[in-house]
């Protein structure tokens, strides 16, 4: 029996690019985009490893083991894969909490969460994060990256640096005498030689440009300064053998927290970055199956010794302007990067930790997102609070805590925005205009049989807004002998809103009251129905108009 063919939402777009034709004009444009990619690459997986409390080969293996496998499975056309600044803060917590076998075991966990995710099809919940909270925990990580390089880059004498942001800066403080002017000119040097080719030459690769001198400098002039080979003297060459990491159930439930932190935050920049390229290609990214392949991508990189990977904005970006045309792009870049690991690992001993430090203040300027942030300083009072909340918990408390606590918050806002604007009614002339939206005779309100009350209901009716409903029945004198409630502008209704109705329906029962619903939609028909209110249960009567109902109470008995 032959297979059947796997859903187009879960087909890798290498294959759909393959099956479209694949030319040598597009190869090479592909093979020039990623070598671009890999030379922007090769410091910044360098420096993030470093940044992370691992080694900078760390880094370089997720570049070359979860990049190819992000471009091979992935959804996206041009996304390229690697470690990026946004694990940085998690993972230097599981390794500090949990040792690297640890983060192995978080970042295999992490893989499986977010191949779950995709085959679950949660592709799409990416746009139901709000803005605010993305901002402020970026921009917070923004701040611990930066934060986290003022040693290096000043070339401090610390024996040890807190983990916690104010008493690192205590601890800077104390050392401040320390100061080594040799390192913070090098430092200083290379961070103003990027920012000067960004401006006058955005096309040539800085951060490589500015770690070659660097580093010749350093090796020229013979400066002591710290580098990689003096802080790694023991840097392996090439790719380790890939290895399941140690697994028990009491490990799993130390490091599950972690994992689920790392699937989001790979998840939730995967997909932005895949948005950002979508718009920049005029292509649709798979986001399913583009979390399939970061999950795949973060299994590999765990058995392969490396960090947790997710799709880079910057690179991708980079990519793109280089030329390249199909994922062939991404996987060529992670070919590349493993060629310089296997003959060029050497060269990395001389790279000086200021110039990596560097490197890092510039990745925290661009995650910084200084003009997003500053817009939102711009908007209503609870944006303002949900960003600064979610930045000030990811700078000082946890970034875990900071998520959920920004989600939360703004979700609860969210709900009270909405419940605002439900509006029940008990007023049985209401406003023409609101007549007319409903397609319904203006003159219909003056037919009103006498014992008849009409309330209307506009608005999804959702647990944040069912207090309106009760507490305009309990508010009325002289309970009616029939009252209609006009739903056409309900468009849908949760549990609590269904309840509630139940619970009004009974309170008219015991008045003695018949109640009518009109236009009842879809979606709120249904929720009606399983708390035993649908036509067929007898309680309730249902007209199809308002102009119905007021016939039907005509008719009911008194």
């Amino acid at each position: 029996m032959p297979l059947s063919p796997m859903p187009p939402a879960f087909t890798p777009k290498l294959v759909s690019v393959l099956r479209e034709g694949y030319d040598l004009l597009r190869f090479r444009a592909d093979a020039t985009a990623g070598l671009t990619v890999a030379i922007v690459a090769l410091p910044l997986a360098m420096a993030l490893g470093i940044a992370s409390g691992a080694s900078p080969d760390k880094g370089l293996v997720t570049a070359v083991v979860a990049g190819f496998l992000i471009s091979l499975l992935g959804g996206s056309r041009v996304q390229v894969g690697g470690p990026t600044g946004a694990f940085v803060v998690v993972v230097f917590n599981v390794i500090a909490q949990h040792g690297y076998d640890g983060l192995l075991l978080a970042t295999l966990l992490a893989g499986i969460i977010l191949a779950i995710a995709g085959y679950a099809k949660l592709g799409q919940l990416i746009k139901f994060i709000p803005h605010p909270v993305i901002t402020g925990f970026t921009a917070g990580i923004a701040v611990i990256i930066a934060t986290s390089q003022i040693k290096d880059f000043l070339g401090l004498s610390l024996a040890s640096v807190p983990a916690e942001f104010l008493p690192k800066w205590a601890a800077y403080f104390g050392a401040i005498d320390t100061i080594s002017l040799l390192t913070l000119a090098i430092g200083a040097g290379a961070l103003a030689l990027i920012i000067i080719l960004r401006k006058v030459a955005p096309r040539l690769p800085g951060f490589l440009i500015a770690v070659v001198a660097a580093s010749v400098a350093v090796v020229l002039l013979r400066l002591p300064v710290e580098t990689i080979g003096s802080r790694f003297p023991a840097m392996p060459a090439g790719l380790p053998m890939p290895h399941v990491p140690p697994v028990s159930l009491d490990r799993i439930r130390e490091v599950l927290p972690s994992a689920f932190t790392i699937a989001f935050l790979a998840g939730i920049e995967a997909l932005l970055s895949a948005v950002v390229a979508d718009g920049m290609t005029g292509f649709r990214h798979r986001s399913n199956q583009e979390l399939v392949g970061q999950g795949m991508a973060n299994i590999a990189s765990a058995m392969f010794g490396g960090l947790p990977a997710t799709g880079a904005i910057a690179r991708t970006a980079t990519n793109i302007k280089a030329g390249a045309r199909t994922p062939v792009a991404g996987i060529l870049h992670a070919a590349f990067l493993l060629l310089f690991i296997m003959f060029g690992a050497k060269l990395m001993a001389f790279v000086p930790m200021a110039a990596l430090a560097a490197i890092l203040f510039m990745v925290a300027w661009g995650m910084s997102e200084a003009r997003h942030f500053i817009g939102h300083m711009r908007m209503p009072n609870a944006d303002r609070a949900v960003l600064l909340l979610t930045f000030g918990l990811t700078v000082l408390v946890d970034l875990t805590v900071a998520i959920g606590v920004g989600v939360t918050l703004a979700s609860l806002l969210f709900m009270a925005r909405m419940s605002a604007t439900v509006e029940v009614s008990a007023d049985g002339h209401g406003d023409p205009d609101d007549d007319e939206e409903e397609g319904e005779d203006v003159h219909q309100r003056d037919a009103i049989p006498a014992g008849v009350e009409v309330f209307r209901i506009s608005g999804p009716f959702f647990f944040g807004a069912v207090g309106g409903l009760l507490d305009t029945f309990r508010a009325m004198g002289r309970r009616p002998a029939i009252i209609i409630v006009r739903m056409r502008l309900v468009p849908m209704i949760d549990a609590t809103g269904a309840t509630a109705i139940e619970a009004f329906v009974d309170q008219a029962e015991r008045a003695g009251t018949q109640v009518i619903l009109s236009g009842v939609m879809p979606q709120p028909l249904e929720m009606l129905r399983r708390v035993h209110l649908g036509p067929q249960d007898g309680r309730i009567l249902f007209a199809a108009s308002y102009a119905d109902a007021l016939r039907l109470a005509a008719d009911v008995p008194a």
